[in-house]
């Protein structure tokens, strides 16, 4: 196995002024040792990443990370910069940086490496020991782990925590308060082992035991239920669903995301004593009193103070996010088939029983068959996942029963929707009954299925069918008669929806709205998706023509950011113009906002039509009516630049007679607190924390 970190692939003396240079820096080094094959595809897969959630952390430390195609192999680089560069953490700028690339699909044993460094940078000699390091090759021992640290205080033995007592009905005096502990983040490399890490340190500290379930991307090793059954509470720091959460039932239960696990662990543990001392229990505990009841309800478990809205939300998302791939795969081949052999090839015998292999119309007519064997499960994956979020397993048949009821009768996408929602409510009310301990064996395998079903299709045939059916007739009748002031008028809401968050709920409820309407046939739906797509491209490109026309008005790291939000924009990456809508959003998304309504209701006067739902300027010749739709974007983009130019200079001061500067300065002192940054990563947390269910856009 190929060493993880070498001499050349660490630079003790790395001279960048944003992450965006310092990340580039380190990534040449990879390229250069063959280990990245594409080096501007690789640094778009960091920017994405970034987008999401910044990785800087207390204590002087960047851990920029990705899993991308362009990797060959786990590789790690290190850079030691002396003047530090802001990764977004709330202490200032980073002096130590990892770079961790991962292959998409990186094996277990290299990933197992990489969550051994993550935790090990939970500790101070650690770090010390790599900032007084001169030589390279020696810095790459020290990570590699080949020599430890000098002066590392031995740590206490870990105490294996004892199984309770059968008879025992609560903890001795002596028996220290316990806790489990499951940690997770969207590429479940680093922010998992970081938070696993830190909050064991903090549980030495305060004389608790905590056992910690990492669910990463090297996959998990369940906690022992002897250990969960032993625990006092529980502590939830993830950023994506924890999985099989109901083996948790019945405990307090703290629920945070994966940064609160490595900035405040020991706030964590004083909350969830506190709850313990007060006797409180999670909402996921109330709704299944039994901890073995059934099969876990992962997706029902929804945290303490969680509110209804923000469940629903959830729930949606579950679904549609497993929904897109079916309607990008399916969307895009029969787009291609049209764009081979013209609508008419819908119309096409099946090629099972006709197909030529030197005519260009069969070949047509197979893609519009696969692509329409794919579109025929949206609906049932819909409705079967959105039952998943909200009761895991024991949901999926109930639920894609559901929608598969909701095509025969055809109620489309709302009967999908209704469906799942359907079907999750009636699990989760079937495995809050108290069954007799010989039936709970087959619960999940033949009960819950059983009776769910049952219970589903009853409601779906008999009782919500026919007006669900009726509702989505109306809904497509009414899309297709789009024109003219009407079709203006939406566009302009959902122009304006996708750019209000970038990426947050409000985008996300437009970009479902228009994925959802694919599934049905009908010009009404294409519209709608190709103005959605539109819009969303618009906030990344205007501020990435803004860093060019007007540089002066933005600091280096923002200009920075705008050379990748070019990309970002023209692959409807909306969440490229997070950064800059985190420092300044007073200014950029009312900016943003009215550059996507422009452009969403000129796609929709303009009658531009897409079936895919993703690809930016990369699908445009299969986009109905391509060149006014540019002009659409491109009219959106200037309007959206003009505006934050014009809203940026109002805040210029004055520099000198004659001169103006903008307010932001370039860089802050090296003993200044980085409010930049502090501002870029509490907005960008906000603006992602709700999205790890949904479909990457």
């Amino acid at each position: 196995m190929t060493e993880l970190i070498t001499a050349e692939l660490v630079d003790l003396t790395l001279s960048a002024g944003t992450k965006d240079a310092a990340v580039r820096a380190l990534a040449a080094r990879m390229a250069a040792a063959g280990r990245v094959s594409d080096l501007d595809a690789f640094l778009v897969d960091v920017a994405d990443r970034e987008a999401q959630m910044p990785t800087g952390l207390e204590g002087g430390i960047g851990i920029p990370h990705c899993r991308s195609a362009h990797v060959s192999e786990p590789t790690l680089a290190f850079g030691r910069s002396a003047e530090g560069v802001d990764f977004g953490a709330p202490d200032g700028p980073a002096d130590l940086i990892f770079l961790i690339a991962a292959p998409a699909g990186g094996d277990k044993d290299h990933l197992g490496i990489l969550s051994t460094l993550a935790r090990r940078l939970m500790d101070p000699a650690f770090t010390r020991a790599l900032r007084d390091e001169r030589d390279p090759q020696a810095a790459a021992a020290l990570i590699r782990g080949d020599e430890p640290p000098a002066e590392t205080p031995p740590e206490p033995p870990a105490k294996t925590p004892a199984a309770p007592d059968a008879d025992a009905e609560g903890a001795s005096p002596d028996t220290p308060f316990r806790v489990v502990a499951v940690t997770s983040c969207p590429t479940g490399i680093a922010h998992t082992y970081l938070a696993a890490e830190s909050l064991e340190r903090a549980g030495r500290d305060a004389g608790v035991e905590v056992v910690v379930e990492t669910q990463g991307s090297a996959g998990f090793n369940r906690l022992d239920p002897a250990l969960i059954a032993a625990a006092d509470g529980v502590i939830f720091a993830h950023d994506v669903e924890v999985r099989e959460r109901a083996r948790f039932a019945g405990k307090p239960t703290v629920d945070v995301g994966v940064k609160a696990g490595i900035n405040r662990p020991a706030e964590l543990i004083a909350e969830v004593r506190a709850l313990a001392e007060r006797g409180e229990t999670s909402q996921a505990a109330e709704a299944e009193a039994d901890p073995d009841e059934a099969d876990p309800d992962e997706g029902g478990g929804t945290g303490r103070g969680e509110g209804f809205g923000t469940r629903l939300r959830r729930y949606l998302m579950s679904g549609v996010s497993y929904m897109v791939p079916f309607v990008a795969a399916g969307g895009l081949l029969i787009a291609l088939s049209f764009a081979i052999g013209g609508h008419e090839i819908a119309n096409a015998p099946s090629v099972a029983d006709h197909f030529v292999w030197t005519e260009g119309d069969s070949w047509a007519a197979l893609l519009n068959q696969i692509g329409g064997a794919a579109f025929g499960f949206l609906v049932p994956v819909l409705a079967g996942y959105i039952a998943f979020g909200m009761a895991d397993r024991p949901g999926l048949v109930p639920g894609f029963v559901g929608g598969a009821i909701a095509v025969t009768i055809e109620a489309g996408f709302l009967g999908g929707l209704v469906a799942g929602l359907l079907s999750g409510a009636v699990v989760m009310a079937i495995q809050r009954a108290r069954i007799p301990t010989a039936l709970r064996g087959i619960m999940p395998v033949l009960v819950i299925p059983l009776i769910g079903s049952a219970a589903v299709g009853f409601l779906m045939f008999v009782v919500v069918g026919e007006p669900l059916a009726a509702l989505q007739r109306a809904l497509t009748d009414w899309l297709d008669g789009l024109s003219g002031s009407n079709a203006v008028v939406l566009g302009i809401v959902l122009g304006a929806m996708m750019c209000f968050d970038l990426g947050g709920p409000l985008n996300k409820v437009a970009y479902a709205f228009a994925v959802g309407g694919l599934a049905e046939a009908g010009e009404g739906n294409l519209k709608v998706m190709a103005a959605v797509m539109a819009a969303g491209m618009v906030p990344p490109l205007a501020m990435a023509l803004a860093t060019v026309v007007r540089g002066g008005l933005f600091t280096r790291t923002e200009r920075e950011n705008g050379k990748a939000a070019w990309v970002l924009g023209a692959s409807f990456i909306t969440e490229g113009a997070i950064p800059f809508a985190a420092a300044d959003p007073l200014r950029v998304i009312p900016s943003a906002m009215a550059g996507g309504a422009l452009t969403g209701a000129l796609s929709m006067g303009f009658d531009a039509t897409l079936r895919a739902p993703h690809g930016g300027i990369f699908v445009v010749p299969l986009i109905g009516a391509p060149f006014l739709y540019l002009l659409a974007i491109a009219a959106g983009t200037v309007l959206s630049t003009a505006l934050v130019i014009l809203l940026k200079s109002h805040r210029a001061v004055p520099d000198a007679p004659g001169t103006t500067r903008p307010a932001p300065v370039e860089r802050a002192p090296a003993d200044a607190p980085a409010d930049t940054g502090t501002a870029a990563h509490t907005g960008t947390e906000a603006a992602t924390a709700a999205d790890t269910a949904a479909p990457a856009r």
